[in-house]
């Protein structure tokens, strides 16, 4: 049995959608988000007037695929927190896995315009407030295991990821990668609860301190 007409007009829209998305993900990281339309259209495979069917503006494609990047980033937070043993290990986690972030920190950088769509459009807010609740879960509770730092809130550890996922410029992708995952590691050795730890300046930061 055949789906009807109108399911396959849903799967091909769906289809054409994720593309479009995977192209422009991919082009942002790699080039900004300046890059012609056109441009995005060819290298996902679809006509310019599909694109723009789907994403009226460039505006409306960066917000898409900022959405699309923080919503991937709380499924595996959730996901951490449902599948390891502790939230020391959840956190961990969560660093190593969270590269799917680089790209709208790496707007949001870059682009003045990207950044005044991600700190205005309420979908991402509420993406990222749920994911900072998350993230405080698992801060309090590598906390009270013993295996985090006392002096470090959420924020603090917000502020050095997103430091840390900063593009390397001029340097091919394997080294820049490589470079995040050794200064992760470096970082995440910062973070652990030592007795030999000098107390940090100031105050800690908190998921609120993040706020514009």
């Amino acid at each position: 049995m055949t789906a009807d007409p109108e399911t396959r007009l849903r799967a091909d829209a769906r289809r054409n959608r994720d593309q479009i998305l995977a192209a422009a993900r991919a082009i942002f990281a790699a080039q900004g988000a300046e890059v012609p339309m056109e441009e995005i259209a060819r290298s996902a495979g679809v006509g310019v007037g599909t694109l723009y069917r789907r994403f009226p503006d460039r505006d409306a494609l960066i917000r898409a695929v900022a959405v699309d990047n923080f919503d991937r980033v709380l499924r595996d937070a959730k996901a951490a927190r449902d599948q390891e043993a502790s939230d020391w290990e959840a956190l961990i986690r969560l660093l190593h896995q969270s590269m799917e972030l680089q790209l709208s920190i790496q707007l949001a950088m870059v682009s003045p315009r990207a950044l005044a769509i991600l700190k205005s459009d309420p979908a991402i807010k509420a993406l990222r407030d749920e994911l900072l609740l998350v993230m405080d879960a698992f801060v309090r509770g590598a906390q009270a295991e013993g295996k985090l730092r006392t002096d470090v809130a959420t924020g603090d550890v917000a502020i050095l990821f997103a430091t840390l996922l900063r593009q390397m410029p001029g340097k091919g992708e394997e080294v820049a990668r490589m470079a995040t995952r050794r200064c992760i590691g470096i970082m995440i050795d910062g973070l652990r609860a030592v007795g030999t730890n000098e107390p940090l300046p100031g105050r800690a930061l908190t998921g609120a301190d993040l706020d514009p």
